[in-house]
């Protein structure tokens, strides 16, 4: 099966909970599940893309910090995905280019990706946090529709963005969690009847301090919803560094990473 990763960065789970009304309007209907997921340490943005993708923890994979700037040593789902064949593509931020593809970014040459012989076939990369979700969440579906990829990671910034400017507890917040709810009731139908799975979660959350990176709940707890017939929405309590492994499950690839087989039909 296909399979698209929806990485909303920086959203915190009771505000993923909360105002996400399409994503939860979904699950009520019984098309998905809500989950809690607690990121890893420290809660920050790179480590976790890394994390997410490789199913390794920061202090073993090394990428520790933001600034961490080389190509990962990891195997990640999209080196799986086509050691096996498979099409990958990404509309994401530019370290998660740095990280897979080539480092360090170079815009004219990184931006908008085609090349067959890359862990990330064909992407779009950013490298402003204001970029905005709308044009993201475009640019995802321009590449869906273009190549047809079999796994598709779409990571779009403006929810961290609100959050260090504002903070948590704030409807600047808030509010951009909700307009990420609202273009994913554009595109997640579509998606589902196309036979892909999906997977919405976030790489960390966010305090008060308009910061994250430590150990606290509000730092560490993050949504995972998921949709689609690949799913058995029933109780689990799946771990960051297994969503690696569940996907590479899902598209039915070789893979050496642990999955949380309960999350799965």
């Amino acid at each position: 099966m296909k399979s698209i990763l929806v990485v909303l960065d920086g959203l915190n789970y009771q505000v993923g909970k909360d105002a996400m009304g399409y994503l939860q309007a979904q699950c009520a209907a019984g098309r998905g599940r809500l989950y809690q997921l607690e990121c890893e340490l420290p809660s920050l943005s790179r480590p976790l893309y890394e994390c997410i993708l490789t199913g390794i923890a920061p202090v073993a994979s090394g990428i520790v910090h933001n600034h961490v700037d080389r190509l990962s040593t990891q195997r990640s789902i999209f080196h799986y995905a086509r050691e096996a064949g498979l099409t990958t593509a990404a509309a994401a931020y530019h370290w998660v280019s740095e990280l897979y593809n080539r480092t360090p970014f170079d815009p004219p040459r990184d931006r908008h990706t085609s090349d067959e012989s890359l862990a990330i076939q064909h992407g779009h990369f950013y490298y402003d946090d204001g970029y905005p979700d709308s044009h993201l969440f475009d640019d995802a579906e321009s590449l869906r529709r273009r190549h047809d990829p079999d796994f598709l990671l779409i990571h779009p910034m403006n929810i961290d963005d609100a959050g260090h400017k504002f903070g948590l507890s704030t409807p600047q917040y808030r509010n951009k969690a909700r307009t990420a709810d609202g273009i994913l009731s554009r595109y997640l139908g579509d998606w589902l009847d196309a036979g892909y799975q999906v997977i919405v979660t976030a790489d960390h959350g966010m305090n008060d301090d308009r910061s994250h990176g430590g150990i606290l709940p509000e730092e560490r707890q993050v949504p995972l919803f998921v949709f689609g017939s690949a799913f058995s929405f029933k109780d689990a309590a799946p771990l960051q560094t297994e969503l690696c492994g569940t996907v590479c499950q899902i598209l039915n690839i070789a893979h050496d990473k642990p999955h949380c087989a309960a999350l799965l039909a």
